[in-house]
């Protein structure tokens, strides 16, 4: 049996841009991917009128440089996301009362990152805790607050620990919207690219079911293969690595740090018309929903595609995914209906990607922590042991959660790999 230098467990953009970074250091890798595509949680599919579209990840701005700089380097320009004209607020509520409610919001987020990060009364407190204490603050906006945590990281404010949030939410330092711009062509086909660049090296419905570890090496027993390696990268979500199978088990510290995670609850809708009928009226095609939580939709409209993006997040995606799929589409339906008008109602398709309890993230966008007593949870899975190190957009140290963020995990995690590898061979050399 072959040993190499690394095995990349998982093809998200973490293990793709790992992979890349491993073999421009000259090291010897194999990636095991389980599923049959790349990408992870992101992923397309062809709607029923030939246009391609993202089906996970999708949206992204200028400060998300690594992002922007990759597909420049493939040559790809993004289309801006329309954003002109007036926002839709359900129930219906005026262009200034919804500005300030907003604006309101954004001052709660602002006093949440600027909050201690070492004081130890906060670990103890959910997101529903700490805003709860706000009183100063009106009740509308404490509401539409707990709404974005439902919407943006997917899981219900009672459950989401707040030093956590704190600390995730001052690594996202965008100044333009996160959701700017996105590609006519895709996301996804920017990592079906950087994984053409692979090769061989690349194994499509590989899942792994047994891992075996000492401090020196590792065995991966994956789609009835065996692999080893002097080095193993986990560059998958904390909930599925805490579904893994270790030989021996994984140190109490780490199944104590990856059992604090809890995965996001999402569902993507992709609405398309025969025409972006809401530019006509002046609307810039975004709704937010006051009631029901957890719903935000978007302009998603370019050349000559004509669509809309809704978001269904936390609680309210939980509930349809255990619903039958048409009724969630007549739901759709009746939502766009109120928000539009009879236009509204008379989308040409509604595909629905629903990635609660996906067989392989296990949900989408991201995992959250709902743990209260795992306050250094990123640290210890960052730290990982000799031979197993963990990886993914949920730990980077910037932009967690997003694209972007998995694209600096999988470089931190090169980085920390060859550092690795090469200070051991130099003992050995030394020796």
């Amino acid at each position: 049996m072959v040993e190499r230098d690394v095995i990349v467990v998982g093809a998200g953009f973490t293990g793709l841009t790992a992979a890349r970074e491993l073999i421009a250091a000259d090291k010897d890798i194999v990636l095991l991917e389980a599923r049959d595509r790349v990408g992870g949680k992101v992923e397309s599919t062809v709607l029923s009128g030939g246009t391609r579209v993202d089906t996970g990840g999708q949206f992204f701005c200028r400060d998300m440089v690594e992002l922007t700089s990759l597909i420049a380097a493939q040559g790809r320009k993004p289309v801006m996301t329309h954003y002109d004209g007036e926002t839709i607020y359900r129930p219906p509520i005026s262009q200034k009362q919804g500005y300030e409610r907003w604006r309101g919001v954004d001052a709660l987020r602002d006093r949440m990152i600027a909050t201690r990060p070492d004081d130890p009364e906060l670990e103890k407190l959910t997101v529903a805790d700490w805003v709860a204490r706000q009183e100063d603050v009106s009740a509308d906006v404490r509401k539409s607050f707990l709404r974005l945590i439902k919407g943006l990281w997917c899981r219900s404010p009672e459950e989401v620990s707040f030093a956590w949030l704190a600390s995730n939410d001052r690594r996202i330092t965008n100044t333009y919207s996160e959701m700017e711009m996105f590609l006519p062509e895709t996301v996804h086909a920017v990592a079906d690219t950087l994984a053409a660049t692979l090769g061989d090296r690349l194994k499509l419905n590989t899942p792994v079911t047994h891992i075996e570890h000492s401090d020196t090496s590792v065995a991966v027993t994956a789609g009835g293969e065996r692999f080893s390696a002097r080095r193993l990268v986990l560059a998958v979500p904390p909930v599925m690595i805490h579904k893994l199978d270790f030989a021996p088990a994984l140190p109490e510290r780490l199944l104590h740090a990856l059992g604090a995670w809890s995965p996001g609850l999402s569902i993507k809708v992709l609405v398309s018309y025969d025409e972006p009928f809401w530019h006509k009226k002046g609307l810039s095609g975004a709704v937010m929903w006051h009631e029901p939580q957890g719903l935000y939709a978007c302009d998603a409209s370019r050349g000559d595609y004509a669509g809309q993006v809704i978001f269904i997040g936390g609680p309210e995606a939980e509930y349809w995914h255990k619903r039958p799929q048409e009724e969630l589409v007549d739901f759709i339906r009746e939502q766009l209906t109120a928000a539009f008008g009879p236009q509204g109602g008379s989308a040409r398709d509604i595909y629905i990607r629903d990635w609660v309890n996906d067989p392989w993230s296990d949900g989408a966008y991201s995992d959250v922590v709902t743990r209260l007593d795992a306050p250094d949870t990123e640290d210890i899975l960052r730290e990982g042991l000799a031979s197993v190190r963990f990886a993914s957009s949920e730990l980077a140290l910037s932009y967690p959660g997003y694209i972007e963020g998995a694209i600096i995990a999988g470089k931190w995690i090169a980085h920390e790999i060859v550092r690795d590898l090469d200070a051991g061979s130099r003992k050995v050399n030394a020796g």
